[in-house]
């Protein structure tokens, strides 16, 4: 079994995870070492509460945006979850295997494609990130939704790029503990479900 490179906080200790789905293991397992500093992990917390509870963007566009930032960063707790409430909005594994060339995927929307770009461009490149992209985005977003969308990103790129490096895999499937220098994606295998 794999061990995180920081030791999860003595409060998550007497959490009992029996009961819960593998994705749900994963996402504590995160949680686990942001407790050690719990003002952080509930601000945290409720960004994210705002960006979900709030939000206008798909659960489905969101979750796409979130698993190719999370093959940029190399995150394997994060490219191995799907949330249950993209699932609900129709995300499929065949959508996610769509995400190897989201450019020339047909089964993503226009509006999901261009919000990829937006999310590889400010994973990989964001200075690149100009009015062509901007204009692109506004043929599909309103201003909120461009905000949104951003701030999806911002921590998308900058929780998973931690998480990474923490490497927090104790609960991921075998397919994301690859120990080869290859990099892995979220299409090579299939995900497990996550509530939220």
């Amino acid at each position: 079994m794999s061990k995180s490179r920081i030791t999860p906080s003595a409060a998550f200790a007497a959490i009992p995870v029996d009961d819960l789905g593998q994705g749900d293991r994963i996402n504590i397992g995160v949680a686990s070492i942001l407790g050690h500093r719990p003002e952080v992990a509930g601000a945290l917390g409720s960004l994210k509460a705002a960006l979900t509870s709030t939000g206008t963007l798909p659960p489905r566009l969101v979750e796409l945006v979130r698993l190719r930032i999370a093959f940029h960063n190399q995150c394997r707790s994060c490219m191995s979850v799907r949330y249950q409430s993209a699932i609900d909005d129709g995300l499929t594994e065949d959508l996610v295997c769509s995400l190897e060339q989201p450019a020339d995927a047909d089964d993503l929307t226009d509006a999901e494609r261009s919000a990829l770009r937006y999310a590889d461009l400010f994973a990989t490149n964001h200075l690149a990130i100009d009015e062509t992209v901007y204009d692109d985005l506004r043929r599909h977003f309103t201003e909120d939704e461009l905000v949104e969308l951003g701030v999806h990103c911002a921590y998308m790129v900058g929780m998973g790029r931690l998480a990474a490096t923490w490497s927090v895999t104790d609960d991921v499937p075998d397919a994301f503990r690859a120990t080869s220098d290859a990099p892995l994606a979220p299409w090579d295998s299939e995900g497990v479900v996550a509530s939220g």
